[in-house]
């Protein structure tokens, strides 16, 4: 069953396309994260009415309100092993950027084949272990989806920043959507008199207890690990990467404590990206330091000598030429690759320079046949494209953009001259005159004050028709530097084209020297796909692997994070637990701890119980345990779940949402 997506329990999960979700009654309801609707809620909030922070209920389905043009849901319909399509003959091609833009061609022909006379359906062509194995899968994409629920922020975010990636936790990181479709049945966009989807398959609410060392599974999309790595590529992660990227999301997430101070809707999006922003800064500080604490980087180097040994071995000989080989491109880029890195965000360093980049190569590649055009820029991705263009006035904010772009031109400028020699082409300095920060100010405020891409005709206008004579001509700011920048982008594109070309060929040696080295026992790195993870509800040292809301009161300072509703605190006191009480505990379990194997992707990820009932929503790590995104150690991970029984007793108790547990087939009782 569980390598079935089509039959119970994985036909009720469902991608958010960035999180998980799980369908939980028969008229499309979709519980997942908290943190995973936050999208929703900003662009349905006005400084009046703040979601983000006072949370929603919709009582009735006409008080649903629309996620957005860009929350979709995907439903995994079934998979097809397509390797020998994808890589046959790959070795006869000499030239590297050939060999991608081949490997491109049988992907998008895959694509275009699997999704003809099927507009409902969206493909994907999703390579394992490293380019060895490649997979075509099918997803039913519904593009109507609505916010239903979501309990105040000082519910859904307890604890917030002080507690994230921390044990124990005391947070009830739950929310609701609904898929919506068509009257005919089929996925449609957002209309009112569309009708809720009616899934093949839901899951039941668990009646039994869940108590330590029981069984749990989790299904969801995980994102990405990078397990299947030499031990060099780790190394220079922990010695190069990680440093430089915390650097940089801190920059960021300064700027936007700032701007948070600022009031207004810009205060609204500044705490929503901070959220975010601040996770991404927790999870690479503590991967970092979990791979330079203990013995993980041992371990690493280890299994890369073991892995080398059995390539030296008779008979694999190829092997061990592709990965002296493999190492050589590595060499190589990291020469680079601060340079590169700098360059890649500068050119595309903010939302408004990123559409204009977008409308200069769409006007490129519309005049070429759709099977010639570049991925991503096809008449598949057209609705996608134009669905960004329309959300995009309800998240962009031109404060938060400008910082952005001035982040990204700063870092630029701190490269030797000799280094950015673009930075002139993009700034564009009168004889004589400096580059530097003030030029830098100068630029950024001209551009955001001339600049007609905030207006949605004008972009969609140019997305669907703009030419590159007329582009060229432009005398939008935004759009001029993307013109100029254009050859450098291009030559930037056909660098990192020869560098995967090379690749190709060497990587997926390396992926199964590993799985040969461990005698089969590798699984795929996590690329978004449909995966299961199981294991047992876990403690970590002392202690029980529950938390309880009894704890809450004790914790609660009356200023966020922990600043509970006076509703949930005069119900702790009160001890009003009904039915939702564990009954060795004798109260509401909050959250609990398990040794099942997650990442980021998995947020939301319905977590079963050996029935496949509802038990609870995965949300997030400890922080020892993220560093097995790198260096896998079964003895530290742990994931931490916000358990159903507390949303429950959340819903009954406090926010009234009687409908929405009656469908779920829980009869409210508070």
């Amino acid at each position: 069953d569980l390598a079935d997506p089509m039959k119970e329990p994985l036909a009720a999960v469902v991608s958010l396309g960035g999180c998980t979700g799980s369908f939980v009654s028969p008229d499309g309801l979709i519980i997942t994260n908290h943190h995973c609707v936050q999208q929703a809620l900003q662009v349905n909030s006005t400084p009046e009415a703040n979601l983000v922070e006072h949370g929603f209920l919709a009582k009735t389905r006409a008080d649903e309100k629309s996620a957005g043009p860009t929350q979709h849901v995907y439903i995994t319909q079934g998979s097809k092993d397509i390797t020998a399509e994808m890589t046959d003959g790959l070795a006869a091609i000499a030239d590297p950027v050939a060999r991608t833009k081949e490997v491109e061609r049988r992907e998008k022909a895959q694509l275009a084949a699997c999704e003809k006379g099927r507009p409902a359906i969206k493909c994907s062509v999703e390579s394992f272990y490293r380019g060895a194995e490649w997979q075509l899968i099918e997803q039913l994409e519904l593009r109507d989806i609505r916010l239903v629920h979501a309990p105040a922020r000082s519910i859904g975010n307890y604890g917030g920043e002080i507690d994230n990636w921390a044990w124990p936790r005391h947070t009830g990181d739950y929310s609701f959507f609904r898929a919506y479709v068509g009257k005919d049945g089929q996925p449609a966009e957002f209309a009112k008199d569309n009708v809720p989807y009616h899934p093949t398959h839901w899951l039941k609410v668990a009646t039994t207890p869940l108590a330590e060392s029981d069984f749990v599974m989790v299904a969801g999309y995980p994102g990405q690990t990078n397990r299947i790595t030499t031990y060099s590529e780790v190394k220079f992660d922990v010695d190069v990467s990680y440093p430089q990227r915390i650097e940089q999301i801190q920059e960021f997430y300064d700027v936007l404590t700032a701007l948070a101070a600022k009031g207004g809707m810009t205060a609204i999006k500044a705490n929503m990206f901070k959220q975010f922003v601040q996770n991404a800064l927790e999870n690479q500080q503590s991967v970092l330091a979990g791979l330079t604490r203990g013995d993980a980087l041992e371990v690493k180097r280890k299994l890369d000598e073991q892995v080398r040994a059995w390539a030296a071995k008779p008979g694999n000989e190829d092997y061990a030429k592709a990965i002296a080989a493999l190492e050589e491109t590595f060499t190589e880029a990291r020469k680079t690759a601060k340079v590169d890195g700098v360059f890649a965000r500068a050119a595309n360093g903010s939302t408004m320079l990123g559409v204009a980049n977008l409308l200069v190569r769409m006007a490129e590649e519309r005049p070429k046949k759709d099977a010639d055009r570049k991925a991503g820029f096809q008449d598949r991705d057209l609705p996608d494209l134009l669905d960004q263009q329309k959300q995009l006035a309800q998240q962009f904010d031109p404060d938060i953009d400008r910082a952005l772009m001035q982040l990204a031109l700063k870092r630029a400028l701190a490269l030797p001259e000799a280094d950015r020699p673009w930075l002139a082409t993009m700034l564009a300095p009168a004889k004589g005159q400096a580059i530097d920060l003030a030029l830098i100010d100068q630029r950024i405020g001209e551009w955001y004050k001339a600049t007609t891409l905030t207006d949605e005709k004008v972009r969609i206008k140019l997305l669907t028709k703009g030419t590159s004579k007329e582009l060229a001509k432009s005398k939008d700011p935004f759009i001029k530097v993307a013109v100029a920048m254009r050859p450098a982008l291009k030559a930037f594109e056909a660098q990192q084209e020869a560098r995967a070309g090379v690749r190709l060929l060497l990587a997926p040696k390396y992926a199964i020297a590993m799985r040969e080295a461990l005698d089969g026992a590798l699984a795929p790195d996590a690329n978004s796909t449909l995966r299961v993870t199981y294991g047992t509800v876990k403690r970590r040292g002392d202690g029980l692997p529950f938390t309880l809301a009894s704890e809450i009161p004790a914790k609660d300072k009356g200023e966020e994070p922990f600043d509970a509703p006076p509703a949930l605190l005069a119900a702790i006191k009160a001890k009003t637990w009904g039915p939702y009480a564990d009954p060795t505990l004798g109260e509401v379990p909050v959250d609990f701890l398990s040794d099942v194997d997650t990442t980021g992707g998995n947020s939301g990820s319905p977590t079963l119980n050996g029935k496949g009932e509802l038990v609870g929503l995965l949300f997030d790590g400890t922080t020892e345990s993220v560093s097995s995104d790198v260096v896998f150690d079964p003895k530290i991970t742990r994931s931490i779940h916000a358990d159903i029984r507390y949303a429950l007793w959340v819903m009954d108790a406090i926010d009234g949402a009687d409908n929405l547990l009656t469908e779920m087939g829980v009869t409210p009782s508070l």
